[in-house]
């Protein structure tokens, strides 16, 4: 009996309990929000330079043509384990090569041609000046993508600070909204991220034709052929909630 007593004790309190519970929700007053957008924009120095090399052999032979390509490559590879860069191979790809004959009006297959490509960067821009001349009138031997960039140890907590920064232009324009009744944005609800872009400059691009450098595009330099950083520009945007006190 005295258990039984016990239980039902236990029971009404903690029905109380919940009736507290469940009245102070229902008369809890609803909180007032503010929902704005915020921006940032913020530029980074580029701090790296970087060029594509790329090796482009055609021969009858398909392993012909590849083994041609695979040793000139292994070659240029070779020499850029001894200075200070970074390498990655962007393309590897051999394909039947046809031309169209204007005399007998027809396609006609040169042989199987063979590309090879490796990005190639420095923080130094005589690195990859130096690069460009050891290769100048290489044959099968081609450069294009010669650019500057910021690299991403440099660019994230760049990034990272232009997002609180954009956070708090939205307070900003919060509290320029609610001011004028005596109010002001209180505890940050929610944040949601929408557009974040890099507008970098255009490739300056090189080839190698015999001893030769054609320059085919100079977005990147400057009038006495000096490669010029134009600084990365970053832009982001929130849409950010405030609490209305």
């Amino acid at each position: 009996m005295k258990i039984k007593s016990e239980l039902l004790w236990t029971a009404l309190a903690i029905l109380f309990v919940f009736s507290v519970v469940i009245e102070k929700a229902i008369n809890k007053p609803e909180v007032r929000k503010i929902n704005v957008n915020g921006e940032c924009l913020t530029s980074v120095p580029k701090d790296r330079t970087a060029i594509t090399l790329r090796v482009t052999t055609l021969d009858k032979s398909a392993a012909k043509s590849m083994k041609m390509a695979t040793e000139k490559m292994a070659t240029i590879t070779d020499y850029l384990k001894t200075i200070d860069v970074k390498m990655q191979t962007t393309e590897f790809n051999s394909y039947e090569k046809t031309e169209w004959n204007h005399v007998t009006q027809k396609s006609e297959n040169l042989g199987i041609e063979t590309r090879i490509a490796v990005e190639v960067s420095a923080k130094s821009p005589e690195i990859i000046e130096s690069v460009l001349n050891k290769y100048a009138g290489t044959q099968d031997v081609f450069t294009e993508n010669l650019r500057m960039f910021t690299s991403s140890e440099t660019l994230k907590p760049a990034l990272e600070k232009c997002m609180g920064v954009a956070v708090e232009n939205a307070r900003v324009r919060a509290n320029a909204l609610v001011s004028a009744d005596g109010l002001k944005a209180g505890k940050l609800l929610n944040v949601s991220y929408g557009d974040i872009s890099y507008n970098e400059r255009p490739y300056a691009n090189y080839r190698l034709m015999g001893a030769k450098m054609a320059i085919e595009e100079v977005a990147s330099f400057d009038t006495g052929g000096t490669i010029v950083g134009k600084d990365t520009e970053v832009t982001v945007n929130v849409s950010a909630t405030f609490e209305i006190k």
